[in-house]
């Protein structure tokens, strides 16, 4: 008879079969091994028929990387087929080591290594499970694990990103920052696990009810949170600020039983012409400062 040391028991749960069905849809798939700071890890789905690699904002596969072409290669995804083409680029394209001639379609097998200049990326078959087990793990490192909003590294990532799309596309782009009126007093009074609950509730509400589909809303530290607002003129990023303001002040928090107040003050600016991501931010910021000094629950657009 064999000893319970020599039992080996496979559980079949759910969370496995989930994993398994969502494997079977995922669509190829290209995740950056070597890169610059907060892409390592990065994953992109290729679901489109062309996607173009470079350090231009315009491309689907953007690398903030010097060693890359503005359009440095594309991936062309023909039926259940990925391939690679080099587009002229200055430090080459390779694949596994070999370099690719220029305009000339390489077909990718699953695994295959991708260097385009410094960056390398690994490839990804439909239907893998790496894909899927990847973007997980990338997207919690790139998460605040309390309010489920965008970290303040992963802001300070996007941040330039974003000034650099708006002036490629030539689109306006607003900022809005607000933290938590009083919170001190809210931790004195309720303990730290009821600011958590604040916090946690806040980020939930926003990302349920305010946050729109191409707004980038991270949290910046403490109570502290900062938007991003692509293609946002200053009005509407006034009106969006207005209504995540009212919507705060209106919105039941209810902590062991016991209703907390909870209200913010908000900081609005729009990109400037000159503006580089750490201008635009700190005008934002400055306008929230006053907010805070005119009495708080206020929205102050930055001169």
């Amino acid at each position: 008879m064999s000893g319970a040391s020599d039992k080996t028991s496979i559980v079949s749960t759910d969370t496995f079969k989930g994993k398994m069905r969502a494997a079977d849809q995922a669509p190829p798939a290209v995740i950056v091994l070597v890169g610059p700071p907060g892409y390592i890890g990065k994953q992109w789905l290729l679901t489109k028929t062309d996607l173009t690699i470079g350090r231009s904002v315009e491309n689907e596969l953007y690398v903030p990387d010097g060693s890359l072409s503005r359009a440095h290669a594309k991936f062309m995804v023909i039926g259940n087929d990925v391939a690679i083409m080099d587009l002229g680029s200055t430090n080459h394209t390779s694949v596994n080591g070999v370099r690719l001639a220029p305009m000339t379609a390489r077909k990718l097998a699953n695994n295959d290594q991708i260097k385009t200049g410094n960056i390398v990326f690994k490839f990804l078959e439909k239907g893998s499970l790496e894909a899927i087990s990847n973007q997980q793990v990338f997207e919690k490192a790139q998460k605040d694990a309390l309010t489920g909003a965008f970290s303040k590294g992963a802001l300070l990532e996007k941040g330039p990103e974003a000034v650099k799309r708006a002036e490629v596309l030539g689109e306006p782009m607003s900022v809005i920052t607000y933290d938590i009126d009083h919170f001190k007093k809210i931790n004195d009074t309720h303990g730290h696990p009821g600011g958590d609950y604040v916090l946690k509730e806040l980020g939930h509400l926003m990302q349920l009810k305010l946050v729109r589909s191409n707004d980038y809303f991270a949290r910046y530290g403490g109570e502290e949170f900062v938007l991003i607002l692509q293609a946002t003129p200053l009005k509407t990023a006034n009106d969006v600020a207005e209504r995540i303001r009212s919507t705060v002040e209106n919105h039941p928090f209810v902590y062991q039983g016991k209703q907390i107040k909870v209200t913010i003050s908000i900081g609005v600016a729009e990109k400037l012409l000159s503006d580089n991501w750490e201008m635009v931010y700190n005008r934002a910021d400055k306008a929230l400062y006053q907010s805070k000094q005119n009495g708080r629950n206020k929205v102050t657009v930055a001169a």
